[in-house]
């Protein structure tokens, strides 16, 4: 019997917006992948934007995304802990995934103690400098009045009009996105201003379309963990060394 010990993380399916592959082709991607995980994985971090659109009203979902949501279900049964991160796409997670998944909700970071190694992680999205403009926009979505509002909308309407908007997203967009250089990258100038406070091993994001792995400090890492629009980017902790790798089916 194998030993469940190692942790996955991964972020940015944007499941339900179309791209160069369908979104029915990368759930079928994403099954594989976590088929793959479920012998050896004892936890897996879904670090935000898994859903390009997520609300749940409270006897309505959105529809879609079966075999992806019933695997996560298989690896939840066989005691995987699942935590799920609520991104800019999918913020307006409430119970239904906790329920039905045993999943725990994270709302903005969290920092983990593994193996006497520090990590902090967070989607990404509203971080570091500048961008007030987006910020005032999550705090507002992200507001009871904003979210009381919506759910009086009907789900025809009210999906239709998040998956119109979804079109005209970065995703949608089918560019791939491209590095700026250390000083312009605006996750890892936060994490590096985070260093100045106190000591972090690990940063994990997600948000950012780039997978990539840098050395901060001595002994601080940041990695993003790209997205599956294009890549098929995910990292693994195995008690010892964090490693991002590209999922090849």
């Amino acid at each position: 019997m194998s030993v469940r010990d190692k942790i996955y993380f991964a972020s940015d399916f944007h499941l339900g917006i179309k791209s160069q592959t369908t979104s029915f082709e990368r759930e079928r991607q994403l099954v594989s992948w976590l088929d793959y995980i479920k012998s050896d994985a004892k936890a897996l971090f879904l670090v935000g934007d898994i859903f390009d659109f997520w609300f749940e009203y409270s006897t309505v979902v959105p529809k879609g995304f079966i075999r992806f949501l019933g695997k996560l279900a298989e690896l939840s049964d066989l005691g995987v802990e699942i935590t799920l991160f609520k991104g800019n796409h999918d913020m307006w997670m409430f119970g239904y995934l906790k329920e039905q998944l045993n999943a725990r909700i994270v709302d903005n970071e969290l920092m983990l103690q593994l193996h006497g190694k520090r990590f902090y992680i967070h989607h990404g999205d509203g971080l570091g400098p500048g961008d007030a403009k987006y910020k005032f926009l999550k705090a507002f979505f992200r507001s009871n009045i904003c979210q009381w509002l919506f759910a009086r909308l009907h789900p025809n309407l009210g999906i239709g009009i998040a998956q119109r908007w979804s079109r005209h997203s970065r995703a949608a967009s089918l560019e791939e996105e491209h590095f700026l250089g250390e000083d312009r990258e605006w996750l890892i100038q936060y994490a590096k201003d985070l260093l100045q406070r106190e000591h972090i091993d690990y940063f994990i994001f997600g948000h950012r379309h780039l997978a990539y792995d840098i050395k901060l400090a001595e002994n601080s890492r940041i990695i993003n963990l790209g997205e599956w629009i294009h890549t098929c980017t995910y990292a693994v902790w195995d008690g010892k060394e964090l490693t991002l790798k590209k999922w090849m089916p």
